[in-house]
């Protein structure tokens, strides 16, 4: 009886803090946020491949065959389901950042320099290398914040990718040089938030990346709009998984854009 009784007393404390911890989740994400399907991280990848998930936002997950995991615009909003070696941030925005990263996290790189003037980063993680191209962004008075922003790039078994980050410009001759080839690209297709879809679109067509991945957006009338200029100059395909692998031999032959679940 006594047994009963205990066991019917736990039972009842654990129900009791799991609605403790309910009362306490927040109600969802921010709404410019879209939660995205069950993620599973991949047991191994070829010695050409590199994995990338869509968590959600503008946050991708990047894995390497080395088992080297890379966060980008890592924020406190959208995370992976496992804590990345790698974090890069953006300043724009809070959910492109983060002021308390996961102490777990190995390397932490900001794509703006806190003490003035552009950041600079160059530097290999096991079988990636990570650098990174400034940009500017808008401040919210609109007026230009100089070296805001960072256009990440990732190297790994021969495959260059590029994060855009929240990129409120198009690209000069300059940035392109240092850029190099971009096999690759990630591109926030808000429309407003970072650039009009017509920038953008120029931007992608001097980046020329066989595969783009659209990421930053809101709603299904904003992936259309942008998506309805993309078909008039690329293959426009749709997955129903978050998650790709793709190495040099598998990009398309065709430059496409490739549209993952999630927003």
């Amino acid at each position: 009886m006594a047994r009963r009784l205990l066991k019917r007393s736990v039972l009842l404390l654990l129900a009791f803090i799991a609605s403790v911890a309910r009362a306490e989740e927040p109600e969802g994400c921010p709404g410019l946020i879209a939660s995205a399907p069950p993620l599973v991280l991949r047991a191994s990848l070829a010695r050409d491949e590199v994995g990338l998930t869509f968590i959600g936002h503008s946050t991708f997950l990047i894995e390497t065959p080395q088992g080297i995991r890379i966060a980008t615009d890592y924020n406190d909003y959208v995370r992976a389901p496992a804590v990345p070696r790698i974090a890069t941030m953006n300043k724009a925005h809070s959910t492109h950042f983060s002021r308390a990263p996961d102490p777990g996290i190995e390397h932490v790189l900001r794509g703006w320099n806190p003490a003035g003037g552009p950041a600079r980063h160059d530097l290999t993680v096991g079988d990636v290398r990570i650098r990174n191209v400034s940009t500017n962004i808008r401040d919210y008075a609109g007026n230009t914040e100089y070296d805001g922003n960072s256009i990440f790039v990732f190297e790994t078994t021969q495959l260059c990718i590029a994060h855009l980050g929240h990129l409120h410009h198009t690209l000069t001759p300059e940035h392109l040089k240092k850029l190099g080839r971009i096999d690759v690209v990630l591109v926030p297709i808000d429309g407003g938030y970072t650039m009009q879809t017509f920038d953008m679109m120029e931007v992608l067509r001097s980046v020329n990346a066989p595969l783009m991945l659209p990421m930053h957006y809101f709603n299904g009338s904003t992936l259309e709009r942008f998506l309805a200029q993309a078909r008039q100059h690329y293959t426009v395909e749709f997955s129903d998984k978050a998650s790709l692998t793709v190495s040099r031999a598998s990009l398309p032959k065709q430059p496409t854009v490739l549209v993952l679940p999630g927003q």
